[in-house]
């Protein structure tokens, strides 16, 4: 049953991605063309994301449920540090979204177009990943105790 919930939810979102137009990469690089053909529907998208999350919390945490209906618990970040690495990650996702018009939400439901900007996209997403993830590791294994 799980598995069957967590499919129709990827299917929802994906789906809310395709019609919204958030899986066109030339949709998402003229919301950040502001002197030029400027298209502020993505405004909206994130709008509209940001009051259903907001509501969604509040009726989870304030006196919703002691835990999920799927898990045994909520997980939700303990660390509430703004730090160099939050930063410069949330610089390269950025520049990376605004130079390629696909952020992962967006460019893994137009994976199935097949077309060959989304599927080097996504590999170098990918690739991406475990680099970060090579790194850290390297990091945390030179680091003083």
């Amino acid at each position: 049953m799980r598995i069957i919930i967590t499919y129709l939810i990827g299917l929802i979102f994906g789906l809310g991605i395709m019609i919204s137009g958030m899986a066109n990469p030339a949709k998402v690089i003229n919301f950040f063309d502001v002197a030029g053909s400027w298209d502020p529907s993505l405004i909206f998208v994130m709008g509209g994301a940001l009051v259903v999350t907001f509501i969604g919390y509040r009726l989870i945490f304030g006196k919703g449920p002691a835990k999920p209906v799927m898990d045994d618990s909520f997980h939700v970040p303990q660390n509430r540090v703004i730090d160099a690495r939050l930063l410069g990650g949330s610089a390269i996702f950025g520049v990376g979204w605004g130079i390629a018009g696909f952020c992962p939400g967006g460019a893994l439901p137009a994976v199935g177009s097949l077309k060959p900007e989304v599927l080097i996209f996504t590999a170098a997403l990918i690739a991406g990943i475990f680099i970060a993830k090579a790194l850290q590791t390297r990091a945390m294994r030179h680091a003083p105790s």
